[in-house]
């Protein structure tokens, strides 16, 4: 480890290409596009010896600046790279270049929802016996199938694309038509699918290992380390960290407070039966309060369209939403996620995309909510 951390070299993001690529004169995905782009400056950059095999290149979030894209779309574009070889990922490190002449000696990574979302669909396949030459579920109707995201499944579909199992066909305007080329291997044994996929991801993993962490040094009602304390006792980043413990929020096993309260232990993470922190606490835990938030303001959303909007406006952005009702853009999707859900809005991607309004809920049933997050068991 030592001598590979010796031979680093972060590359500056002004070492990139200058000369961006032009999204509006192809019909390729952004991130397709990126890919191309990414790999041909490594490439380049090899052949005149600006870069070599582990220099760690910039961000994503400096990348997508660079290029004036979203971050996913940088994170899509980059495991496309990975997928070919040219570049691996290791935790904490960053994303380097690979020695792309011998892709086995790169990084092992944790199994994606992706990588699941791709065995399963190829167990769809051949579970359904779909024919050669003929099409398959959308995108979208594999995505419902799974009960994941359609980028995923996109992902996982273009992933598939490249072993030549699939076709894809694409049509203005529309979802690509894809089309069986090749029957997937299949282990007939393990044809057998769960209704939903779960990756075994790596938030999940040391989700486990701080939930042993946890139960064994500290006792309910306890404040636990910093994110960045937690991320330097499990050799882990700390964004990684922020993602599990927003998972034990969740599932309540901690209560994540503002400023100097911190983040407190509700019940031991390994216990199958206990009692939550409840009444010797003054407030209610962060997954309550969180639900009151965003669902207080899906009710101003309401109110907004109901004024200002008729089906088929597009709404204003989540940035200008966030900034008019004064909360984060977070709960501003959480809200807007949940209107989607009820089939009152849609999301439309790429340049002509947006949130567009369907239907005026004129029916909406306001609800009643706590609107000071203390637990009334306290009071």
């Amino acid at each position: 480890m030592t001598s590979l951390i010796d031979n680093q070299r972060k590359i500056n993001i002004n070492e990139l290409p200058a000369q961006i690529p032009n999204f509006s004169s192809t019909f390729e995905p952004k991130d397709s596009v990126i890919k191309k782009w990414i790999i041909n400056w490594i490439l380049s950059s090899i052949k005149n010896n600006q870069i070599k095999e582990n220099d760690i290149i910039p961000s994503k979030a400096d990348i997508s600046a660079h290029l004036g894209v979203s971050i996913g779309t940088v994170q899509n574009a980059i495991r496309y790279v990975e997928d070919e070889g040219y570049l691996k990922s290791k935790q904490r490190l960053g994303t380097m270049i690979s020695n792309f002449t011998n892709p086995s000696g790169g990084f092992v990574k944790s199994t994606s929802k992706r990588d699941k979302t791709i065995n399963a669909i190829k167990k769809i396949i051949v579970q359904n016996n779909y024919k050669i030459g003929k099409s398959i579920p959308s995108t979208r109707q594999m995505a419902v199938l799974l009960g994941i995201s359609q980028n995923t499944t996109r992902l996982a579909y273009e992933y598939l694309q490249k072993e030549g199992i699939l076709i894809s066909r694409k049509t203005r305007g529309n979802d690509a038509n894809w089309i069986l080329n090749n029957y997937p291997q299949v282990n007939t044994n393990e044809i057998k699918l769960s209704s939903k996929i779960k990756a075994d991801t790596l938030v999940e993993k040391i989700t486990g290992e701080l939930k042993v962490f946890l139960s064994e040094k500290y006792n309910i009602g306890d404040k636990i380390p910093s994110n960045e304390e937690l991320a330097s006792a499990l050799n882990v980043s700390i964004k990684t960290i922020h993602d599990c413990i927003k998972n034990l929020s969740n599932q309540s096993i901690v209560i994540s407070r503002r400023g100097r309260y911190g983040t407190i232990l509700a019940k031991d993470p390994l216990s199958p039966s206990f009692e939550p922190l409840k009444e010797n606490s003054i407030f209610t835990n962060a997954q309550d309060s969180a639900i009151y938030h965003y669902q207080k303001i899906e009710i101003k959303l309401i109110n907004l369209i109901k004024s200002n909007f008729k089906p088929g406006d597009k709404l204003p952005s989540m940035k200008e939403l966030s900034e008019n009702f004064n909360v984060s853009t977070n709960t501003i999707r959480k809200a807007l996620q949940n209107l989607a859900s009820q089939g009152y809005i849609t999301f439309g991607r790429g340049r002509f995309g947006g949130t567009f309004l369907i239907e005026i809920p004129d029916n909406y049933e306001k609800q009643t909510y706590q609107w000071l997050s203390i637990n009334p068991n306290y009071i």
